[in-house]
């Protein structure tokens, strides 16, 4: 179903997540490059199962969404919940973030950040803290979700482009490139079935950390499989399972 009465207006609530209210606002999802989605993975380590991901894009108004990432793992003793919330403004194929929010709970202390982005105003607010940081925001900038979002969006309108480059600011206001090479192309096996995906690759050298993702071109470019692998050994494999569009 396309067209969606989609039931949501944002409230900021100083100091903590992201809270949405309900509202009456129509919006018609047949404008978007990207429709409102839900995609599921199997979080894999070593060949076996240890965790669920979900990825969510939602629509709260014509030029505003919420982008989501969250992943419950549960490993021998260890456990790992995390979530992630962009909320972005999105003009056709250019994505730039307002708020970001993370939270991780789980072995080991729990973590809670906050971020909004005055881009206008070259202010990063830290919502937690109360504190403001006076940023200098490349014009493509992103958060550490939403650039997840803008390298779909790239590839739908730039398929054959080989180089991706985002700088994007993390937990403490700093920003940093995340640089991703085309590396192929791949059949994939995957819990959904077999999926044709051109594979991106990031490479960070000083932590001998490599990043793969595959995304694919028959289900507009939605990312199908990623993979960390850190001193040669895999970290994690998030292969998709189930995609509703709404």
């Amino acid at each position: 179903m396309l067209n969606k009465l989609c039931g949501i207006a944002l409230v900021l609530v100083a100091g903590s997540s992201l809270v949405f209210a309900n509202d009456t606002t129509n919006i018609n999802t047949e404008q978007y490059v990207i429709q409102p989605f839900t995609a599921k993975y199997n979080l894999i380590r070593s060949a076996d199962i240890v965790g669920s991901a979900s990825r969510t894009l939602e629509y709260i108004s014509p030029q505003q969404a919420k982008y989501s990432y969250k992943t419950d793992i549960e490993w021998l003793i260890f456990s790992d919940n995390r979530q992630e919330v962009s909320l972005v403004n999105i003009d056709l194929h250019k994505v730039t973030p307002v708020q970001y929010d993370f939270q991780r709970e789980g072995t080991g202390p729990d973590k809670n950040y906050v971020w909004q982005y005055n881009i206008a105003d070259s202010l990063a607010i830290n919502l937690k803290e109360n504190t403001k940081l006076s940023v200098d925001f490349p014009s493509n900038i992103q958060d550490k979700l939403s650039y997840h979002l803008q390298n779909r969006l790239n590839l739908i309108q730039h398929p054959e482009q080989k180089l991706f480059v985002y700088p994007v600011i993390n937990h403490s206001g700093k920003i940093k490139n995340y640089v991703y090479q085309y590396d192929g192309e791949d059949e994939l096996m995957l819990p959904f079935g077999m999926v044709k995906a051109i594979r991106l690759k990031r490479e960070v050298i000083e932590k001998k950390k490599v990043t793969y993702a595959w995304f694919a071109p028959e289900l507009n470019y939605l990312l199908v499989k990623i993979q960390q692998i850190k001193s040669d050994v895999e970290q994690f494999d998030a292969q998709l399972t189930s995609l509703e569009v709404h």
